[in-house]
């Protein structure tokens, strides 16, 4: 009896040493749990994390940072999360509550660190108090594919110290990364050359392309102010239209995150055409034309030439 047991259990063991060994090969490091605050930053923190990372966007595709509420879930994500990366100058002006609320110990970072802000007037919600910044800056930084290089370079070194096994991941990505933003600014530029000077005017819904138009040699005249919850009056609107006529702007843009119908008017009184819908503050969704930050730029650039030199 005690010979059959033991011969029992040397089989057993036989079976589950190489079914545990087995096991211990297969598995694999938990991906790093990372928030990032809205779409355009998150697929950033994506293109460089790979499979080592699980990246949760708080604002969605077609989502406006600007005047986002958070949720409870929105809490919990930041509590599960190792590192929460935000855009900074002011664009979430909910977020630093809302990781106070959530009791988050992640590591906070601020992806437009390194970027030279484009000065913008304060705004009654006095968001010159978000993180990272003592004044009031126009947050849209990533519109200057040169700044989005800065951008990269921010989240990879924040990538490496949350995971330092990643490092050579994060650096190789990067390095690939980097080569596509190099690639696409030259085409930004190309595609602006292709544009007659006196054509470089365009209406937006918000000031959002500051730090495009100072990058690549264009004229964005706003609709709205540097938020999109600031909404034209009518003596607004009138004013619009006559800037059109005096300085012939032949386009006018909708942006995924505003509401379309006062454009909609603005071009018909003032006889400009509509252009098609730009990517400003958000991508569009999965299978839509801005699902990335690159094909965010490139659709845009495309909008802007073909309605200008058309």
């Amino acid at each position: 009896m005690a010979t059959r047991r033991l011969a029992l259990t040397v089989a057993l063991g036989l079976v589950l040493i190489p079914s545990a060994l087995s096991t211990g090969a297969g598995a694999q490091s938990p991906q790093l749990q990372v928030v990032a605050s809205f779409s355009i930053l998150a697929d950033l923190v994506k293109q460089l994390g790979g499979d080592r990372v699980e990246v949760t966007s708080l604002v969605g595709p077609n989502g406006d940072a600007h005047v986002y509420e958070p949720t409870p879930s929105d809490a919990n994500r930041l509590m599960q999360a190792k590192v929460i990366f935000v855009n900074g100058f002011g664009l979430e002006g909910w977020i630093t509550r809302l990781i106070k609320a959530s009791g988050s110990k992640a590591l906070v970072v601020v992806a437009s660190n390194g970027v030279k802000p484009i000065d913008a007037d304060e705004d009654e919600h006095g968001r010159e108090k978000a993180i990272g910044r003592a004044h009031r800056f126009d947050p849209h930084a990533w519109q200057n594919v040169a700044n989005a290089k800065l951008y990269v370079v921010t989240i990879r070194d924040a990538l490496i110290q949350a995971d330092p096994e990643g490092k050579a991941t994060y650096q190789a990505n990067t390095a690939q990364y980097r080569a596509k933003l190099d690639e696409l600014e030259q085409d930004v530029m190309a595609a602006v050359a292709r544009i007659p000077a006196s054509k470089r005017k365009i209406i937006t819904t918000h000031d959002a392309f500051g730090y495009f138009a100072k990058a690549y040699g264009m004229q964005f005249i706003p609709l709205q102010g540097i938020s999109t919850e600031a909404h034209a009056a009518a003596k607004d609107v009138a004013k619009i239209i006559r800037q059109i006529r005096a300085q012939r702007v032949s386009a006018v843009f909708l942006e995924n995150v505003t509401d379309p119908r006062l454009m909609e008017q603005i071009a018909k009184e003032s006889g400009a055409k509509i252009g098609p819908k730009v990517y400003s503050d958000a991508l569009s969704n999965p299978i839509g034309p801005a699902a990335t930050y690159i094909d965010m730029i490139r659709h845009n650039i495309r909008a802007f030439s073909e309605a200008l030199t058309s």
